[in-house]
């Protein structure tokens, strides 16, 4: 991303904030503005969920993966 693209990013992310008024998304945008971890959150993870991320890494790298409308079709008709 461009300088000029990072400064036009965050001026349309100042306008956009300015405009909100649903609580819960400021409230999302301030927890994260004040989130400080010092751990990469990759470590806090199980062995078996970083096993199934690698897991559809994999698949996904080996072109084993659907669209999102053939999964929501799927759900939707069961």
């Amino acid at each position: 991303m461009s300088v000029a693209e990072i400064k036009k990013t965050k001026s349309d992310l100042i306008t956009w904030i300015e405009q909100l008024s649903d609580i819960n998304m400021l409230t999302l945008l301030d927890g994260l503005r004040n989130s400080k971890s010092e751990n990469d959150w990759w470590d806090e993870l199980t062995e078996n969920q970083k096993h199934h991320i690698n897991e559809g890494l994999t698949d996904a790298e080996n072109g084993r993966v659907v669209s999102s409308e053939s999964f929501w079709n799927k759900l939707k008709n069961g």
